[in-house]
């Protein structure tokens, strides 16, 4: 019987993610050297990396980071919450980041040609992948610059790493404005918007939009001359659920989220939201 302990599996398995069986089965061919059934494991899954390329990915991380007036987001995907919260995972994802600051990356195949110690971070994918047994995936990347940057990243629950993640863009500065700053980027965590302003909401979208409020005005039987009023009341409902600066503040219903950055004198430049699998 090979010599090894519960201890032994416990610990490989938090320094690889790897499955109990994958473990006990890698610390046997081992003869319980852990070093030996890192190797043994890492090598398996790079031979199964072809079989797992038709996996899903829905779980994962979200890793941010502020790099003086720039503000860096990706998301990396495992198949398990296993995984994801696994430290060579977590691990994974600061390595990934690092690479993005040093390219300054704005795009993914900037980042995926990148390089961190010496190694592609494409590279990087596949190696972690082959070490934690599953399919491996840098999603996305995001980058936003201004005067004043704030980061909030949120975790769905207290046992994984953060799964949701901001980043704000604001030209403004002092306490004032980074209070704001802050409480903002936790409403976008909530709310969730889908554009900055109403000049950002493409016209097509508009247009759609007042297509289905008249036809839909129409099918209620409302009178044809306060039509134009009904369609500009539903197009103002849909910014407002929509447009990050006509929300309703999720701290103060009673004023906007322009309003709440208009008073701290922060005017928002830009932000970004990411969710894992969304």
């Amino acid at each position: 019987m090979a010599n090894y302990t519960a201890k032994d599996i416990k610990e490989l398995r938090e320094r690889t993610g790897a499955g109990m069986l994958d473990v006990k089965k890698a610390l046997d061919e081992a003869d319980g050297d852990q070093q030996k059934a890192l190797e043994i494991i890492r090598v398996k899954g790079l031979k199964g990396v072809s079989k797992r390329e038709g996996r899903a990915t829905a779980e994962g991380i979200v890793v941010g980071r502020i790099e003086g007036q720039k503000g860096y987001l990706v998301e990396v995907n495992s198949e398990t919450d296993f995984v994801a919260k696994a430290e060579p995972f977590v691990a994974f994802g600061e390595k990934v980041m690092d690479a993005a600051v040093a390219v300054d990356a704005q795009d993914l195949d900037t980042l995926l040609a990148a390089e961190v110690d010496g190694q592609k971070v494409s590279d990087l994918v596949t190696e972690t992948g082959a070490l934690l047994g599953e399919k491996v995936v840098v999603r996305r990347i995001a980058r936003v610059e201004a005067p004043l940057v704030e980061l909030y990243l949120h975790r769905t629950s207290k046992d994984l790493p953060a799964q949701v993640g901001v980043l704000l863009a604001v030209d403004g500065q002092g306490a004032e404005a980074e209070t704001a700053a802050h409480d903002v980027a936790v409403h976008i965590a909530a709310l969730s918007p889908n554009f900055l302003t109403r000049e950002d909401v493409p016209a097509e979208t508009v247009e759609n939009e007042r297509r289905v409020a008249e036809e839909t005005a129409k099918a209620e039987g409302k009178p044809e001359q306060i039509l134009p009023k009904i369609v500009e009341g539903r197009l103002n409902g849909f910014y407002k659920e929509n447009v990050l600066v006509d929300q309703d503040f999720a701290k103060d219903a009673k004023q906007s989220v322009g309003a709440v950055l208009k008073a701290a004198g922060a005017t928002p430049k830009a932000f970004a939201r990411f969710r894992v699998g969304a």
